[in-house]
């Protein structure tokens, strides 16, 4: 359905959406964060979430140096632990991220497209993803205008989505709707569904370079829309809450929501992830706690 819409259909379809009960939504999201785990289930849960982990790294001082030790992180975090599902770097360090992943199953995920603002003429995001794919992404995070969104200018977001991932190829494409910015909740959910009208393999809520990042209550809404959007279309995207989440317990409330709202379709990293850089260190010592009984030393885990 997202590829023969206009952008007018699109546009009139996402204002036609109902207001969000916003009481309601974040009193579901308080009830889901309460959910006891039992021992047995939180190992299989940090199991999971160690493989929906996009390991990044989005520093204006990254290195090759520093991309080699992520990815060989992303590849074997410890043990027997499972890769993660991707490693996630600037375009610049795209071709370093592939050589180093090369031969396993972590992907490549590149921001894209004037990162993280997008506050850049569309050709340049558009060179920017292209030279993003030809080094070697196997997926791009795109940032939408939120200018434009919050002006009213919902065609122009719907076009340039579409024109990014046609750009992309056959890399997998991320829209980052930024939620922080788009502040309230009737706006998350116009932005989740014109994304995916225009495409989107995943929305995406946070580039994690603004105040507010991922919430409960928000990714909630956007796990509801993309149900909503499957049950209307026939299409699958994924999601991924990005910034903020730091630790194995509410790591844990993301996919007790996942699995409460989405189900067993959506509990992959195929079709869920989080955008993370210190959250996979919290779930290797939590990990180890569960195996040995005690908590290792700080030197247990690589700081990156």
């Amino acid at each position: 359905m997202g590829s023969i819409l206009s952008g007018a259909e699109a546009a009139a379809l996402v204002r036609a959406l109902p207001g969000v009960d916003a009481v309601g939504l974040e009193a579901r999201a308080a009830g889901l964060a309460t959910r006891s785990v039992k021992a047995d289930a939180k190992a299989k849960a940090i199991d999971l979430a160690i493989s929906m982990i996009d390991l990044t790294t989005l520093e204006g001082a990254d290195t090759p140096g520093k991309v080699r030790s992520l990815a060989s992180k992303a590849v074997r975090p410890d043990g027997d632990a499972p890769a993660t599902a991707a490693v996630c770097v600037y375009p610049s360090m795209v071709a370093v991220a592939a050589e180093a992943v090369k031969g396993s199953s972590v992907k490549v995920a590149s921001v894209a497209t004037g990162f993280p603002a997008g506050q850049v003429p569309l050709d340049v995001r558009l060179a920017d993803t292209e030279a993003a794919v030809r080094a070697g992404a196997d997926e791009i995070d795109m940032v939408i205008s939120r200018g434009a969104f919050l002006a009213g200018d919902l065609e122009r977001v719907f076009h340039e989505i579409k024109a990014v991932k046609a750009a992309s190829g056959e890399a997998r494409l991320k829209v980052i709707l930024e939620t922080g910015e788009l502040v309230t909740y009737d706006d998350v959910r116009r932005a989740s569904w014109l994304a995916m009208y225009a495409g989107a393999d995943f929305i995406k809520t946070s580039t994690g370079k603004v105040g507010v990042n991922a919430t409960l209550p928000v990714t909630l809404l956007m796990m509801q829309a993309v149900r909503d959007y499957r049950a209307a279309t026939g299409v699958q995207v994924g999601v991924k809450p990005a910034g903020g989440i730091r630790n194995t317990k509410d790591a844990i409330k993301y996919l007790v929501c996942v699995n409460e709202v989405l189900g067993d379709p959506w509990l992959s990293n195929e079709w869920f992830r989080f955008g993370a850089s210190s959250l996979l260190n919290d779930l290797l010592m939590q990990r180890q706690k569960l195996k040995t009984g005690h908590y290792s030393g700080p030197d247990y885990v690589t700081v990156d």
